[in-house]
């Protein structure tokens, strides 16, 4: 288990980034190719190409990758951690678990047997996987594969059809090891659901130090997020009202205007969920940030089979980060006892444009066996 940020802030980095924009970084075009490069570089840099198509927290992209012969090291970026909102670095790691995952279902499609060592470097090292891999297998996995440049995070409004059994139990077939899935379907508990959602947003909104550290991965246009190559931007987030307008004031914590950003997060997160079809909860009774790896994997699997099945999903934290709601969360889904992962909403509405991503060339380091 990884140890604490004194851990993380021991290690210097020794390997320069294969190139490194000067004013913005280059971004990652989201496809993949149907058939493995027959260049070995060539091919990692393609299979890091559908790693950084994975999503994460408020899309801070947590990670870096080392490429050395036919080994790929997944590195976790803690300068894009969130310290208030994500303190243990659950939802980090996640997203990490969630790029291992789209990089090893690249790696079968392609007929490559690959081989993960977790953490091989020990607890106080930044490496959180290293993957190898050898050739001459059959090609598996091949419909996870096509979704992974089909995937988004969908916060619009859904359409409130519920999910077919048949499809849930696609769904929970994704779940393994240590991590447990809860299924909400009924409407009166997604309302309740809502509710708590919705209170607890409102309550992250108004703690200064959460919103000022959301606020600062929210993009205000499609040029700002093309600049930086990360973050939100606020037509992604869904936001109703004056927010959606006047978003520098209203997601600033330290403007007047802010009032008006708390209430319409609150509303969105609230009424997403209304029109939901499903809901599930992530959890686990193994706590450590392995355990938070693996389910990472886990969710990116049960989000890639939604997306060929035409289901819409949306991760949403505040339930699990506000102190207060985490009871509450637990005992709405029958879950009490277990740790709370990731929540999301499942449901049916039209797909939205994809998020944008940094390139293989930003994030990627090269060295000669």
């Amino acid at each position: 288990m990884l140890g604490s940020a004194a851990a993380y802030t021991a290690l210097r980095p020794h390997l320069a980034l294969a190139r490194r924009a000067s004013l913005a970084p280059g971004l990652q075009p989201w496809s993949v190719p149907s058939d493995p490069p027959s260049n070995p570089i060539d091919l990692s840099r393609a299979l890091i190409g559908a790693a950084v198509l994975a999503p994460s927290h408020w899309n801070a992209q947590p990670w870096r990758f080392e490429v050395e012969g036919n080994s790929i090291r997944l590195v976790a970026d803690v300068s894009r951690a969130l310290p208030i909102t994500d303190p243990d670095r659950r939802s980090m790691m996640m997203g990490l678990g969630a790029s291992l995952e789209n990089l090893l279902i690249a790696a079968r499609a392609w007929g490559l047997r690959p081989t993960v060592e977790y953490f091989p470097q020990g607890a106080t090292h930044a490496v959180v996987a290293s993957v190898t891999w050898s050739e001459g297998e059959p090609r598996r996995d091949r419909g996870l594969f096509a979704a992974i440049p089909e995937r988004r995070t969908n916060r619009r409004s859904y359409d409130g059809r519920g999910i077919y059994p048949q499809n849930r139990a696609q769904l929970l077939a994704q779940v393994s090891g240590d991590t447990m899935l809860h299924w909400m379907d009924d409407r009166e508990q997604i309302r309740r659901l809502a509710d708590l959602a919705h209170d607890a947003s409102r309550t992250q909104s108004l703690e200064r130090r959460a919103a000022a550290e959301q606020s600062a991965w929210i993009r205000g246009d499609d040029s700002e997020a093309r600049k930086r190559g990360d973050g939100v931007t606020v037509n992604e987030l869904e936001v109703p009202g004056l927010a959606h307008w006047l978003p520098g004031r209203a997601f600033n914590p330290d403007s007047w205007f802010h009032r008006f950003g708390v209430e319409s997060a609150g509303r969105q997160v609230r009424d997403g969920l209304r029109s939901s079809g499903a809901a599930v909860l992530l959890t686990t009774t193994r706590r450590g940030e392995s355990a938070w790896l693996m389910a990472g994997q886990t969710f990116q699997r049960i989000a890639l089979r939604a997306t060929q099945l035409g289901i819409a999903n949306q991760p949403i934290s505040a339930p699990i980060e506000v102190d207060r709601s985490r009871g509450e969360l637990l005992r709405l889904f029958g879950a009490t006892g277990e740790e709370p992962l990731l929540l999301a909403r499942l449901g049916h509405a039209g797909t939205p444009d994809p998020s944008v991503r940094r390139s293989v060339s930003v994030v990627a380091t090269f060295r000669n066996s």
